[in-house]
């Protein structure tokens, strides 16, 4: 299935989060260990019809609260606005 985002958002991978333990023992929720990171999958364009400045496969951080959840080919997506993006990762 090919999605593409339309306007100024991303399709990003989400990174999955892993189950945590404190020094005490306790086991965090996934929930509270969520990830703000991801691999593009798509971009879309700026207000001018130009490509945003990210590529597929790009690693990045990301911030915000507002998200659209997918699951594409049985992995977890999630659209989000180009602004939200906070850094890239570089190795």
């Amino acid at each position: 299935m090919k999605i593409t985002p339309l306007g100024e958002r991303v399709l990003i991978k989400q990174a999955k989060a892993s189950e945590e333990k404190t020094k005490s023992g306790l086991y965090l929720p996934k929930s509270t260990s969520e990830k703000k990171e991801g691999i593009v999958v798509d971009v879309g364009l700026d207000k001018n019809g130009r490509p945003l400045p990210l590529m597929k496969g790009d690693k990045i951080l990301y911030g915000g609260y507002s998200s659209e959840d997918f699951e594409i080919d049985g992995e977890k997506h999630i659209i989000i606005k180009f602004e939200d993006v906070v850094a890239k990762v570089e190795n």
